[in-house]
């Protein structure tokens, strides 16, 4: 069952960070926001991702977010579970807390691209079990469930990537289709408003509209059932044409700074 559309989801305000919120659930896979409650309009989301008794942490945030992430996957499952992480790029408001992940459990499995994992051991962990997406664009659970990744070039680092989860039909996007807000909710509502706030993150963060073309051109015939984005709010399914739109149209980075040239 896709929940993202309930209306009780997409009113989730900043003062109700009691328990991580259910996105998607359909036997033994389910797929969480957990979130971090910075009073910030650079707000981090992470995600969960459980099949059975396997469970994979998507961006799981900067060295501050590791014991509220934890213990935030402790009310849905043992936190000894995460047997993995999706790190879509090196940033530190993504990756840094793998190192205390790692303190936390050596075995854990660093899934990223090479161009990222080059980069992560300047957190001060050289030695970990990396997963290497660029080698096999794929990831498979005991349960023959699979998470996909598709390579997203200069949106906005060269080994930045994007996660699909089969089971449920999102879109973890990492810093694509990301917001600057303080007026947070956690699913867009009104996707017209929720396109300025994209551009405040877009315009500076990625790198031209070539590059955006180019990543909904490798996107191909998926059409994701929500778009979940490491900055800003969830989109819905019915917001999904819209924002593949607004990518595709997007005027940012050297179109701006190099534009007269």
């Amino acid at each position: 069952m896709n929940n993202i559309d309930l209306e009780e989801t997409g009113r989730l305000f900043l003062d109700k960070y009691d328990k991580p919120t259910l996105l998607f659930q359909s036997g033994q896979h389910a797929v969480y926001w957990l979130g971090f409650p910075e009073d910030t309009a650079f707000r981090i989301n992470s995600y969960l991702i459980v099949d059975g008794t396997e469970a994979v942490v998507v961006d799981p945030g900067g060295a501050n977010a590791f014991e509220f992430t934890k213990d935030r996957i402790r009310q849905i499952i043992p936190a000894e579970s995460v047997n993995g992480l999706i790190l879509c790029h090196q940033d530190p408001d993504v990756a840094a807390s793998m190192v205390q992940w790692l303190d936390f459990n050596p075995e854990i499995r660093i899934i990223t691209s090479i161009r990222t994992n080059v980069l992560l051991p300047h957190y001060g962990k050289s030695e970990f079990n990396f997963v290497n997406i660029s080698d096999n664009f794929e990831y498979n659970f005991l349960s023959g469930n699979r998470l996909r990744f598709i390579e997203a070039p200069f949106l906005h680092f060269p080994g930045a990537f994007v996660t699909i989860d089969e089971p449920s039909g999102f879109l973890f996007s990492g810093d694509i289709w990301a917001a600057i807000d303080m007026d947070w909710r956690l699913v867009v509502e009104d996707f017209s408003r929720h396109e300025l706030k994209m551009s405040l993150f877009h315009v500076d963060y990625m790198a031209s509209n070539l590059a955006c073309r180019g990543f909904i051109k490798r996107l191909g015939n998926f059409f994701p059932n929500a778009i979940l984005p490491q900055h800003g709010s969830v989109i819905p399914e019915k917001f999904v044409p819209q924002a593949i739109r607004y990518l595709s149209h997007l005027k940012c980075g050297t179109d701006l700074i190099y534009g007269a040239i």
